[in-house]
């Protein structure tokens, strides 16, 4: 008895030591991802060269949800870069519905407009009136209507423009795999509605599992409908796993908007656990949060207003008979400890590296 007992123990013992060079590499993989990703964006890296900016355009943008922070972002981008062309913007809100969609767009084309840019949702769910832009010849770019960054031919979008979303997801996920030291316990949030949070949402569980943390549970609940959904869904989760609990990874910042007050009423302090990460997009809240360590510790934030500037230019692109830019625009993993640069002070990631000169360059203006 005692002989197998030793054997046993030797075994365990063998089984933790093989363990720990594999963990190791785990965590200088993780840490390496997240140091990329949260240091300074201060270099231009995007187009140098195009065709002269267009004048008199009149361009409608169809937001997904005006209340999602990141849809906002981008709306303020494009208004900022069609203004140093002189054209005119007229925005239009989905209200977060797939019929609130629908109206908007059905709006936009009896505007009969020159260029048209959807923002925030996905290109096949208004397959039909996108295939009515295409056939009236009206120009479309768009942001987070598909997965990939780039044309979407099949449904008429000149440029779809998003950072990579998989390296978002990715260093999202390899962010709270350190921070646990190994040992993550993750609910995932995501959003099945669209296709790119589904993706997004993927693309982190298989992270974690790869690289030897517990997914707890994939949670899928309508991003449109959190301020009524997490309140009670916080609670539910956190009876269910308690201290298993120790990370949340969410498609987006919206979640959290609605988490801290269960949290709070559960004792736990605003750095406590769950540790609250989110894959996007950066909003003004999640920044707030960040900072005063109120139940959100990382945002993977995309540059919104410099998206929305290379909306317009790809607009401007499409208007010439010119190809896309091909510019894939850069993320950052935002924590306390870089809160304060690349645009932190106003609460988003605005790269110092002059897009703005760099766009009129291109433009002539």
């Amino acid at each position: 008895m005692k002989r197998r007992m030793l054997l046993q123990a030797t075994v365990a013992t063998v089984a933790v030591m093989l363990s720990m060079p594999a963990l190791a590499d785990s965590m200088a993989d993780a840490k390496a991802v997240v140091d990329k990703y949260a240091s300074k964006v201060s270099a231009w890296d995007g187009p140098t060269s195009g065709p002269k900016g267009a004048t008199g355009k009149n361009i409608v943008i169809l937001a997904a949800d005006m209340k999602n922070g990141g849809i906002l972002g981008v709306v303020n981008g494009v208004q900022e870069a069609a203004g140093a062309l002189g054209w005119t913007v007229k925005a239009l809100d989905g209200a977060g519905s797939i019929g609130g969609r629908t109206a908007a767009f059905g709006q936009a084309m009896a505007l009969k407009p020159d260029g048209i840019i959807i923002n925030g949702f996905d290109a096949v769910e208004q397959k039909p009136a996108m295939e009515a832009a295409k056939a009236a010849g009206i120009p479309m770019v768009s942001w987070h209507a598909a997965s990939a960054v780039g044309p979407v031919p099949e449904v008429g979008v000149f440029a779809n423009v998003t950072t990579d979303a998989m390296e978002v997801s990715k260093s999202a996920a390899d962010w709270a795999f350190a921070d646990a030291g190994g040992k993550p316990g993750v609910i995932i949030f995501t959003d099945s509605t669209y296709a790119i949070a589904i993706a997004k949402a993927d693309r982190m569980k298989k992270e974690i599992e790869d690289l030897g943390g517990t997914v707890l549970e994939y949670v899928d609940t309508p991003i449109a409908e959190t301020s009524q959904r997490m309140p009670q869904l916080t609670t539910s989760l956190l009876q269910k796993y308690g201290a298993k609990w120790t990370h949340s990874l969410a498609i987006n910042d919206l979640y959290y908007d609605f988490m801290g007050p269960s949290l709070a009423s559960a004792g736990i302090a605003g750095d406590g656990k769950p540790v609250n990460v989110a894959a996007g997009d950066g909003s003004e809240s999640a920044y707030q949060r960040i900072r005063a360590k109120q139940y959100q510790a990382v945002t993977v934030a995309e540059p919104l207003n410099l998206q929305g500037w290379q909306l317009v230019d790809e607009l401007n692109r499409a208007f010439a008979g010119a190809p896309w830019s091909g510019y894939v625009s850069p993320l950052h993993v935002v924590t306390s400890a870089n809160v304060e640069f690349d645009g932190g002070p106003k609460n988003s990631f605005d790269p110092d590296n002059g897009y703005r000169d760099q766009y009129k360059k291109i433009w002539g203006k």
